[in-house]
């Protein structure tokens, strides 16, 4: 949650903040709603009819794999699930722009990057289940592990873009974090440092307009990218859920941040169609209205369109597609209900490359304690 932690009720909203829920024009769009193509002066995308069908197929399958967690939470297969509808252009949009060397740091809801990281969605499972005791490994995706406290990920990617300057490497880093967490030290800090060393980062902010149920008029008073012209570098709005006009942006940003011309700030305008998480009731703070008005901008329709409009696919491509992530739901459900409890001494085993002497002992002791267990049993 961003400042204060009070609820608010959806009574108690002004009626108002619906005039605002639309990208201002400062917004990079290169995608109607309606599914349209528009052009920008600054930004612009040539895809092969491949690419654009791939775009869609990453939003389709992210989505699935969301609505699917929902529905195994709900069910008591995951303790919580923090959901991403709403965001799933924002994520594949900027997990696309990236290169293979690139290394992005995480919060806790970025599956659609994940996905484009080539992390098993089963791995997200388990770590919302509890069972695979941490994730993934980093360094194989260059995807760094999910992180649960609110900004720190933005000092960790600063440091890690530090490290590659002073490693002579060509790769950039990106670093995400939401609208609530734009009110954290931390990520104050990093802008700070990023800014001084010139660091090859780039902070990318999914404003989704609530932190948790706190509203973005009690995170800021001028348009979050705004902020980084007083850190002392550039920073940009693109529409959140125009999957082409995040990737647009993010490469450019990217690039820039490889040749050496400092962070970027992205501010990716977008919206939370879901609950915070599994144990969020937004309809204890904001208005249905709201919600229905986001849905007319909703980045797979949108996309969608766009192929329908342009021609660059056919009916059998949507139907294969469903297919697709039908069968990609089902197995996560099977899978998901067939993980393994872990062994309890494994989540010693990845905390240190060099295991610490207090911590060994702490194994010791935990071991011996699991292994009175046995004992009793046998007797």
């Amino acid at each position: 949650m961003g400042i204060g932690d009070s609820f608010v009720t959806a009574g108690d909203l002004d009626a108002e903040r619906l005039t605002t829920i639309n990208p201002d024009p400062e917004s990079v769009q290169l995608l109607t709603p309606e599914g349209e193509r528009v052009e920008h002066p600054d930004y612009e995308i040539s895809l092969s009819d491949a690419e654009y069908c791939g775009l869609y197929r990453d939003l389709v399958m992210v989505r699935r794999i969301d609505v699917e967690a929902t529905a195994l939470q709900r069910q008591g297969e995951l303790g919580i699930w923090a959901s991403l509808l709403g965001q799933e252009a924002a994520q594949v949009g900027s997990g696309r722009a990236m290169a293979p060397d690139d290394m992005a740091f995480p919060t806790y809801r970025e599956h659609g990057v994940a996905w484009c990281r080539d992390v098993d969605p089963l791995v997200l499972l388990g770590l919302f289940r509890g069972t695979n005791l941490g994730g993934w490994d980093p360094r194989a995706h260059n995807f760094g592990l999910y992180t649960i406290v609110i900004g720190s990920q933005t000092l960790h990617a600063t440091g890690y873009a530090m490290g590659i300057q002073r490693d002579g490497g060509e790769n950039a880093v990106i670093a995400y974090f939401g609208d609530g967490a734009s009110s954290q030290g931390d990520v104050n800090e990093a802008f700070v440092y990023a800014a001084v060393y010139n660091a090859p980062v780039i902070f990318f902010c999914q404003n989704n307009q609530w932190a948790i149920s706190e509203p973005l008029d009690r995170q800021t008073r001028i348009p979050l990218y705004r902020r980084a012209s007083g850190f002392g570098f550039p920073g940009v709005r693109v529409d959140g859920n125009d999957v082409l006009a995040v990737y647009a942006v993010t490469k450019a940003a990217l690039d820039d941040a490889r040749s050496g011309q400092g962070p970027r700030l992205i501010e990716a305008y977008t919206y939370r169609m879901g609950a915070h998480t599994t144990s969020d009731d937004p309809t204890r703070y904001r208005l249905a209205a709201e919600l229905e008005a986001w849905r007319l901008k909703d980045p797979l329709e949108r996309m969608r369109s766009f192929l329908y409009k342009q021609q660059l696919a056919e009916k059998s491509f949507f139907d294969d597609l469903d297919a697709e992530a039908d069968d990609l739901a089902r197995n996560l459900r099977r899978a998901c209900r067939e993980m393994p409890d872990p062994r309890p001494l494994e989540m010693f085993a990845h905390a240190y490359s060099d295991t610490p002497p207090l911590l060994a002992e702490q194994r010791d002791r935990f071991g011996t304690y699991l292994g009175s267990f046995a004992e009793e049993v046998a007797r």
